[in-house]
């Protein structure tokens, strides 16, 4: 009997078809059903309400945009086995497995020594063992060890289908019509020449568009400040609560974030200790939230008033700046909450934030993204275009911010 074909319908890319048993297999895996139950965007829908997609969402787009990547370079005579494709499909799929809930907030506030691209690492090579060492090949992908290393660009890279996918997808989900690229034109653009990826000529001006969205996207988007502001606040309220739980206060929280809670987790933990990672892949947003929502009503001040602006949509107010904030100007902060709240201090100290915001869009150093012209010619973008923006975006902007508790 034919099996029965598996197809997902996805609203930025319509029908995606499961290629094979063993991709399905792959999606079926408990550690990547973990990221339906965490969003793309964490903080971001209290500015955007409708970005409400997952880490699933986003990898499910990024392994479609990844076979037809494949299947672009296959016609245009690069020799790409049946194993490499799926090993490469394999890598897509699990490059953000070790994403915790609301990302970059845990790494600031309950896992902070260890990365999420190790985690991920560590759960594949998990993975690779039950199933017998049939995941070695899209682990050697992902870490840029194996010997087509144009894979590896695919899967990270300043062009890699996981930029392509997300952009687009965050974009259709926020409503930010500036992000919506034409991967699919960048896609039937890529070629191989030397082992690196490459754009042919006729795609320069969706590459600029590309880098621009990107952009746009990002001080829209990833860095709109009542984003920063929340995840500022999010950050200060886990820490409280680990403060609170390392002093043997014995806090409201699932078992898994109690976990984190209770101690400082080293990478070493994760890679000999079965139980950081087995608490870690059963910590997503929900235990977040059902946290914060008990800690609304705990007797610490702190913790009580941080999670319930969290919960209630009282955030931090923010003032973004081109210098580093005052020093006065904190202390009087400070002081007045210590005396509106009968507070110490260093108590007060988490009803604000101060650092620095920095993105640079394109630096040809990390990774350059290589025009191709008919003659066999490359060169990298910034020098290949003529728009002024390209050299632009290589320059690091930076501001400075300053969050705090609302009067």
């Amino acid at each position: 009997m034919e099996k029965k074909r598996k197809i997902i319908n996805d609203p930025v890319f319509g029908f995606i078809n499961i290629p094979n048993d063993f991709i399905y297999k792959i999606i079926q895996h408990p550690f990547l059903q973990r990221l339906n139950r965490i969003r793309q965007l964490g903080l971001a829908p209290f500015v955007y309400p409708g970005a409400q997609h997952t880490r699933f969402h986003h990898s499910i787009g990024a392994m479609f945009l990844m076979d037809e990547a494949l299947k672009t370079l296959k016609e245009k005579g690069h020799d790409i086995s049946k194993e490499e494709t799926d090993a490469a499909l394999v890598a897509i799929l699990l490059h953000d497995i070790g994403h915790g809930p609301f990302s970059h907030v845990l790494e600031h506030a309950l896992v902070t020594n260890v990365h999420h691209e190790t985690i991920s690492l560590l759960l594949m090579e998990q993975m690779n063992r039950e199933w017998q060492g049939r995941l070695q090949m899209a682990i050697d992908i992902f870490t840029d060890t194996y010997s087509k290393r144009f894979l590896h660009r695919l899967v990270s890279g300043q062009l890699d289908v996981d930029r392509l996918d997300y952009l687009r997808r965050d974009s259709f989900f926020t409503g930010v019509v500036e992000g919506n690229i034409g991967s699919a034109r960048i896609i039937k653009m890529l070629d191989v020449k030397e082992d690196k990826l490459v754009v042919e000529s006729k795609g320069i001006y969706s590459i600029e568009n590309f880098l621009m969205s990107r952009r746009l996207m990002y001080w829209q988007v990833y860095l709109h400040k009542t984003a920063v502001a929340a995840e500022k606040m999010m950050i200060n309220t886990l820490r409280r609560a680990k403060e609170l739980s390392m002093m043997g206060e014995k806090l409201f929280a699932s078992p898994a974030l109690s976990y984190f809670l209770s101690q400082e987790s080293t990478r070493a933990d994760f890679e000999n200790n079965g139980e950081a990672l087995r608490h870690f892949v059963n910590l997503d947003d929900n235990d977040i939230w059902s946290a914060l929502k008990v800690w609304t009503s705990h007797s610490d001040t702190v913790l009580s008033v941080l999670s319930d602006g969290m919960v209630n949509r009282k955030l931090f107010k923010i003032d973004i700046r081109e210098e580093k904030v005052d020093e006065e100007k904190v202390a009087a902060r400070i002081a007045a909450y210590t005396k509106r709240f009968n507070i110490t201090a260093r108590e007060a100290a988490y009803f604000l934030s101060s650092d620095i915001l920095t993105t640079d869009m394109y630096n040809e150093e990390d990774d350059s993204i290589d025009i191709v012209y008919k003659s066999g010619e490359v060169k990298d973008i910034s020098k290949a275009s003529d728009m002024l923006n390209i050299e632009l975006l290589s320059k690091k902007v930076q501001k400075y911010y300053f969050t705090y508790l609302r009067d």
